[in-house]
């Protein structure tokens, strides 16, 4: 063991609640322990990571773990929390996200190595599709009862007279299914553990419950706070929807924004839970950060961190050069060396305007730019002002009246950059 698994959880503000027993329990040998994955995206969003990261600290703590892709479960829906059934998925749809999530887990658990607690995946389809309904209350349903599922405060909730939408039979049973995932793993796969969001706790219990009735045996549970950000805004989630790990999904550059712009307060509890440095190194970032907010050290250093481990080094400094386009100076070669979705990205919101290639082509002048083509300012009496106060610019570089705009000054075949002043920007997008 190279470190205590619990004990690194609790430091890191990663640990809700356990079993009794569980830590004594991983104390001794390399043991089994899994955490579910939902598919139905072929991405994992940054609300996943926790259970990803406590995957791999139990891997680094000498424990083999085991990312479970919840084919089965996640055709059904998972009652807890949430208003409303999921779609069915097919086969061909379930393979492909399954292999894509791998692609991502490898980015932080080593499903390679022969080492004995190399990690391994596995889908809850391929052993549930061709368990009949018959077989499965006959060998599994006898053993739990109906006062038993009751009383989850996951099932409770939604049969409050709160909630107006009920629950279907399906849902109701969605903790029996996943029960059975851990009896599966603890019969096939020596899995004594199961891991997930505190919300989860009802749902691994039964699991624990159905190890004790058939399998004879003892199976351990443990949770995690579900992440919260101190405003109460929905962690992970921005105007546009999830913060992805898929790069075509949130590019790099919103990916490092989203860390960039923690508060302190959640940057200080974001550091432990989403990077693995070691605890010295965070108290002195936090000790550094104290003394010094402005700088926004913790909130440089968690983005720094968790952009390289979710992409790359190269991915990092990309969006660290993107960030300083807006804010800080860069030249029309720091432009041109942005992708499509990255400069859309830095220039969200900014105003737009179509310019017709021909134009283009036949050279565009300053004046047709600024206003007469535009209406980026006000007047061809304004656009001309301005520019002889010298605060144009096209692509970051300072311009007079004269300058034409041509085919050599377009950002990916397709943009033109304008600005006024500091923070005045205009996108002239050639269609």
């Amino acid at each position: 063991m190279t470190k205590n698994f619990v004990e690194e959880l609790k430091w890191r503000g990663m640990l809700h609640d356990e079993m009794p027993g569980t830590a004594e329990h991983l104390s001794t040998d390399m043991k089994v322990a899994y955490v579910g994955i939902d598919p139905t995206a072929d991405s994992l969003h940054i609300g996943h990571l926790v259970g990803v990261m406590m995957l791999r600290h139990l891997q680094l703590s000498g424990h083999k773990p085991i990312a479970l892709i919840g084919g089965a479960t996640g055709m059904i829906g998972d009652p807890s929390g949430k208003s409303a059934e999921r779609n069915l998925l097919d086969e061909p749809t379930l393979r492909h996200n399954q292999e894509a999530l791998k692609g991502q887990l490898a980015r932080f658990l080593d499903f390679e190595s022969d080492a004995e607690n190399a990690a391994e995946l596995v889908n809850n389809y391929d052993w549930m599709q061709n368990f009949s309904f018959l077989e499965f209350i006959r060998d599994v349903g006898k053993h739990i009862t109906v006062n038993y599922m009751m009383s989850k405060d996951s099932v409770k909730k939604r049969l409050s007279t709160e909630s107006k939408e009920g629950m279907s039979f399906t849902e109701f049973t969605y903790q029996m299914v996943q029960g059975y995932d851990f009896l599966h793993l603890y019969q096939n796969y020596n899995c004594t553990l199961q891991m997930g969001g505190s919300d989860q706790w009802g749902n691994i219990v039964t699991g624990t419950e159905l190890i004790r009735r058939i399998g004879g045996g003892k199976g351990y549970a443990l949770t995690c706070p579900l992440i919260t950000k101190a405003d109460g805004t929905k962690f992970g989630k921005t105007e546009s929807g999830n913060i992805w790990l898929d790069a075509e999904r949130t590019s790099p550059y919103k990916f490092f924004q989203y860390w960039l712009n923690t508060s302190d307060e959640d940057a200080e509890r974001f550091i432990k839970i989403f990077t693995f440095l070691t605890e010295d190194d965070i108290k002195n970032l936090i000790s550094e950060h104290q003394e010094a907010p402005h700088l926004r050290i913790l909130q440089k250093r968690l983005a720094q961190e968790i952009t390289v481990m979710v992409h790359s080094q190269e991915d990092l400094d990309n969006a660290v050069q993107a960030s300083s386009i807006l804010f800080g100076k860069s030249t029309s070669e720091d432009l041109k060396k942005l992708n499509e979705k990255t400069f859309l990205d830095v220039f969200d919101g900014v105003p737009q305007a179509e310019i017709a290639r021909a134009d283009l082509n036949a050279g565009l002048d300053m004046i047709g730019a600024l206003a007469a083509k535009t209406g980026f300012l006000g007047s061809n009496g304004e656009a001309r002002r301005e520019l002889k106060q010298n605060s144009i610019a096209v692509n970051k570089e300072k311009v007079k009246e004269d300058y034409i705009i041509t085919a050599a000054d377009l950002i990916n075949d397709k943009f033109v950059l304008l600005q006024r002043g500091k923070k005045n920007y205009f996108v002239l997008v050639i269609s």
